[in-house]
């Protein structure tokens, strides 16, 4: 019988917590079980292995981030829609580092549960660049660029890789302002 108040959900969190602190790829189940002061055979009553947490924490940061990106864009349109929805994936990246590195093997957890976890993200951004007088094709391009300067910028900053004394945050919106300009470029 699984331990009282300690379910899947427990689990994945207290893994999320610990993935924050000491990096993702740094996670065992020895460890998290160790940490949770639980021995290891229970997590496989809530888990299939370490493959399987990695998914879970994976599907956790997605869907972490679509309720940041709603909460920020909410009352939001155009442009300032764009900022939030940045800055929520910055949020993300420089508070809960680990969380966002998992999120980095979506490619190794390609299945149906996993594809549900990021369609929500990429029908609020789509719906985001809808406002803009552009065609299908021309958004379909936005969201690629937005989400590979995203996921590139960030895992640079989550990496510790900007090694010199600029501001991090500073580039961070200067780039979203150069992105941004790009679409008043094409909306024209």
């Amino acid at each position: 019988m699984p331990r009282q108040g300690l379910d899947k959900e427990a689990v994945i969190e207290y893994a999320a917590m610990l993935a924050d602190e000491i990096g993702f790829s740094n996670i065992t189940l020895k460890l998290l079980a160790e940490r949770m002061n639980i021995k290891s055979p229970s997590l496989y009553k809530h888990i299939d292995g370490l493959d399987s947490l990695k998914k879970e924490l994976m599907i956790y940061g997605y869907k972490l981030l679509e309720g940041m990106i709603i909460d920020k864009v909410m009352g939001k349109s155009g442009d300032d829609a764009v900022r939030a929805l940045c800055n929520a994936y910055y949020e993300l990246a420089t508070n809960r580092s680990g969380v966002f590195q998992a999120m980095e093997n979506y490619r190794r957890f390609v299945d149906e549960e996993s594809k549900q976890a990021t369609d929500g993200i990429f029908k609020v951004t789509s719906k985001i660049f809808s406002v803009y007088d552009l065609s299908p094709v021309q958004k379909a391009h936005l969201v690629r660029t937005f989400r590979g300067f995203l996921q590139g910028f960030l895992t640079l900053a989550a990496n510790h890789l900007f090694t010199d004394s600029i501001d991090i945050k500073e580039s961070f919106d200067l780039s979203v302002d150069v992105l941004i300009a790009g679409i008043a470029y094409l909306n024209k």
